[in-house]
């Protein structure tokens, strides 16, 4: 059975005090890390005559998520 090595899927606790603690570096990492996430959650369809003509990504609603982002990482306590 093959099992799945998720290392590479979690941000280094390094990484997250850093970016709590207000460093642009490692916001950088964190909002790179989410991206495809976020951008996942922003797909709107776009409707004419009843049918989808296209997806696109609603880039208002992508900032609010990463500004969010960005909020609850400056919030996070990292002594819990």
């Amino acid at each position: 059975m093959c099992e799945l090595d998720y290392s590479d899927a979690l941000l280094s606790p390094e990484i997250i005090i850093a970016a709590s603690s207000g460093e642009p570096l490692a916001m950088s990492e964190v909002l790179n890390h989410y991206q495809n996430y976020i951008t996942s959650l922003c797909l709107r369809n776009k409707y004419e005559n009843g049918t989808i003509s296209s997806v696109y990504i609603d880039d208002f609603l992508r900032r609010s998520l990463e500004s969010k982002l960005i909020e609850k990482v400056m919030k996070f306590d990292v002594t819990r």
